[in-house]
């Protein structure tokens, strides 16, 4: 080894130093230029906004949305919605834009005020935070609550949960002395059922039942409702139940001062209608109508995608508390 550095030439050795420092001075740069600085706050746990970030992303929202429902042309807001209820506007907006080509006749503006922002301190990305507001429509007590994620440091906040709670719904987060939330994770081995297993846990329930989630009207009602609807004579009813756990559809969920947790999850659900013969398939529905491909002859598929927000809790059975479902497609056959 000695022999090696004897012969190793100085002035190669000078030239060699200042290209190393050179391309990583240019790799500094070029990491800066992306947005990659930031590599080892990504591995700190810090707060995924600021209040007054998230005050503006709540802004930019509302005047998004507001000009879409205006117009019915999803573009207006096409980047400020995300995940289940970017699918759930886009049958909306689609919708209404078929039934109403100049506009939508009734559009008044959403206005949200009164708003709490509960930010969460994590590492990495994505990142998000939860909205709670009033509403100008509704219900005057109750609580709109909007979850903003961002996957990375080029995109815009956009909302992917929207969720209405009455007021005594809305649960305490557990936060630290300065006032920034705690996150669960995805797999949460600490709630009854973990986060990233909700949707699956559901569609399950749906299909099969079990005693993982509470009953109420969004679990064992609608559970018997469907069974009930699929014994009528005349047409018949099938569901298929979907879940959906990736990108922006991943669940989130915010620790609660009971030990459990506030999870927000998503689901796709399709309903096929079949006639038995001389029965006619009646759509009565206007936005139903609007969005049927195909001929309806003989059976109508609906598809619907549904978001909600449950009470994870660190004992006993999975509490229901929303569930905000749209239409986003239909086909005849």
């Amino acid at each position: 080894m000695s022999r090696d550095r004897g012969d190793r030439n100085p002035r190669t050795f000078r030239r060699h130093s200042r290209f190393v420092l050179a391309a990583a001075v240019a790799a500094a740069v070029s990491m800066a230029a992306s947005g990659c600085v930031v590599v080892h706050g990504e591995r700190e746990v810090v707060p995924t906004a600021t209040r007054a970030e998230a005050a503006r992303a709540l802004e930019d929202f509302l005047a998004a949305y507001n000009k879409a429902d205006k117009t019915y042309d999803r573009s207006k807001d096409a980047d400020r919605v995300t995940g289940a209820l970017a699918d759930i506007d886009a049958g909306k907006l689609e919708a209404g834009h078929r039934n109403n080509p100049g506009g939508n006749p009734g559009h008044s503006p959403l206005k949200l005020t009164d708003a709490r922002f509960t930010i969460p301190k994590k590492a990495g990305w994505p990142r998000w935070f939860v909205a709670d507001t009033h509403a100008n429509k509704g219900s005057a007590d109750a609580h709109w609550l909007l979850v903003f994620s961002r996957s990375d440091p080029d995109k815009v906040w956009s909302v992917s949960y929207l969720t209405i709670l009455a007021a005594n719904d809305v649960p305490a987060f557990e936060t630290d002395k300065d006032g920034w939330a705690k996150p669960v994770t995805a797999d949460d081995a600490a709630l009854a059922v973990r986060p990233r297993g909700l949707p699956a846990a559901f569609t399950s329930y749906l299909r099969n039942g079990g005693d993982a989630f509470a009953p109420g009207p969004h679990t064992s009602q609608w559970r018997a409702g469907r069974l009930a609807d699929a014994r009528k004579p005349g047409l018949a009813r099938q569901y298929v139940d979907q879940p959906l756990t990736n990108g922006a559809y991943a669940p989130v969920g915010l620790r609660t001062t009971d030990g459990g947790a506030l999870v927000f999850f998503a689901t796709r659900h399709y309903e096929k209608q079949t006639a038995a013969r001389g029965v006619n398939i009646n759509i009565n529905d206007v936005n139903i109508k609007a969005l049927v491909t195909g001929e309806v002859k003989q059976s109508l598929t609906l598809e619907f995608v549904s978001n909600q927000a449950v009470l994870d809790p660190a004992h006993g059975k999975v509490e229901f508390l929303s569930r905000v479902q749209g239409l986003t497609g239909a086909q005849g056959e």
